[in-house]
């Protein structure tokens, strides 16, 4: 069963146990409010490519629910990006990544978290190996992205640049 925590304004955010269904419900949800927002469908079918690799990498490895959230920053009327993203951003992880800063650019931030408190490992997947590939569908396509350590759990997150 899926928790919707908030699907409203420029934020939605949801909870799904650790089920396999959870992927394709995860899916679902985020082309869902994607379309509302009117966003490009190119940009809603990286969204949703980008959020199951990463809600089936905690359902590969976490036991406890798991959280995805979205949050649309746009610019104000003079073209400056005012919508400034609300995530913490003050821990990234990935090593030697520069600290992210919120994007004079509209964009899109989306964060999966799960309970277990390691963060993940970007490998390098060879032609025959069944995984290992989301994390580096990620760096390759995201603007920025990275990790960090919350109160129980991790969060990875990753954002994309929105046209406009």
């Amino acid at each position: 069963m899926i928790g919707v925590i908030d699907t409203e304004g420029d934020c939605a955010e949801w909870t799904f146990p650790a089920q396999p269904g959870s992927v394709r419900g995860a899916r679902h949800a985020v082309r869902d409010v994607l379309h509302s927002w009117g966003l490009d469908a190119a940009v809603g079918d990286l969204t949703v490519l980008l959020v199951s690799e990463l809600v089936t990498n905690s359902l590969r490895y976490a036991s406890g629910p798991i959280g995805v959230r979205l949050e649309r920053s746009r610019p104000d009327a003079s073209g400056n990006g005012a919508g400034e993203l609300t995530g913490d951003f003050s821990t990234d992880l990935r090593i030697g990544a520069r600290p992210p800063t919120p994007p004079a650019a509209p964009g899109l931030l989306v964060e999966v978290s799960d309970p277990l408190p390691d963060p993940p490992t970007e490998r390098s997947a060879g032609p025959d190996d069944e995984g290992g590939r989301g994390l580096q569908l990620v760096a390759c396509s995201a603007r920025r992205w990275g990790t960090r350590r919350g109160k129980s759990g991790k969060t990875v997150w990753f954002e994309l640049a929105l046209p406009g």
